[in-house]
């Protein structure tokens, strides 16, 4: 019966954000904005690196790999977060149910690896700057960006095809936005251990291996910054890196309050506005922070806007 039931789910019914119809539109109108400032922003980073050959360093590739991550983010969960705002009772297919966790499993577990590699590049410019051009050739930045992709894109194949081996009883009515891992659990009548084992490496990788190397390149950053005498080194030492840490600390702890802490009642309940944050807010957020901080990029951008008029 429970292969039947497997077999004979076509859709899940989404919760949605609110069921408060007067707040429907108000909601509508933030993430409908949000989505086109995510969309403008990431595009303009992209387009403004790769027009401007004095972009054309490690730093910047990482960075355009995290537009990239961000835009796929940001279209894998909101348009269909504003199709069930704009219509009462928003359903996904199952293939669309799987589609969107592949998705968004993959640019979360490839936004965590492109973090640390971020990390250890201003790590090496920083502790390391002789040894800079040397370190991060341009060989290694591709393979470190290729492995990104691949490894997350290994672990994603893993937890969608697990996923849909699983059976679903009764009504298949997710209390969420969107297909997530953990809420798909809840609704599955199978045994779910293998999943559950496959998460916690997953887990342990991507979010404790990776925080933690991360933590020890900032670490190495900040005892490297101190030991500069003049301040205005240590100012410009530490701007190089501040956008960068601020996206790390606000993006981990969204993630891990996701993925890492999913059994309790307070994930529960706040868990559609965790959400918001990692797959709206900060995609939105990305291109402000670095562009707003790098002169650089500022520079880049006006030439864009410069040719576009």
């Amino acid at each position: 019966m429970a292969a039947n039931n497997h077999t004979a789910v076509t859709e899940f019914i989404l919760q949605g954000f609110s069921e408060d119809p007067q707040l429907q539109a108000f909601f509508w109108a933030f993430f409908f904005l949000l989505y086109l400032m995510a969309l403008a922003g990431n595009i303009l980073i992209v387009t403004a690196i790769s027009l401007n050959p004095g972009l054309h360093t490690p730093m910047y590739f990482f960075l355009t790999n995290l537009a990239l991550l961000d835009i796929v983010c940001t279209s894998t969960v909101l348009p269909k977060l504003l199709e069930g705002l704009a219509v009462k009772g928003s359903t996904i297919s199952y293939q669309g149910c799987m589609t969107q966790l592949f998705f968004l499993t993959w640019c979360l577990g490839a936004e965590l690896l492109l973090l640390t590699v971020m990390a250890y590049d201003r790590y090496v410019a920083i502790c390391r700057p002789l040894h800079y051009s040397t370190w991060m050739s341009w060989p290694l930045c591709i393979l470190l960006a290729g492995s990104m992709w691949m490894i997350s894109g290994v672990n994603t194949s893993v937890q969608t095809g697990l996923m849909t081996q699983l059976s679903f009883c009764g009504p298949c009515e997710v209390s969420h936005f969107l297909c997530e891992v953990p809420t798909l659990l809840l609704l599955s009548c199978s045994p779910t251990t293998l999943n559950n084992i496959m998460i916690v490496i997953a887990d342990i990788y991507f979010g404790v291996v990776n925080f933690l190397l991360t933590m020890a390149s900032y670490g190495c950053i900040i005892t490297s910054i101190l030991r500069i005498r003049s301040a205005e080194g240590k100012r410009r030492a530490f701007s190089t890196c501040s956008s960068h840490l601020l996206v790390v600390c606000m993006y981990y702890s969204t993630v891990i309050y996701t993925y890492i802490l999913p059994g309790s009642g307070s994930s529960l309940e706040n868990g559609k506005v965790v959400a918001v944050l990692y797959t709206a807010i900060s995609p939105t957020l990305n291109p402000l922070i670095y562009s707003l901080r790098n002169k650089d990029v500022k520079v880049a951008l006006r030439k864009v806007f410069l040719c576009v008029w």
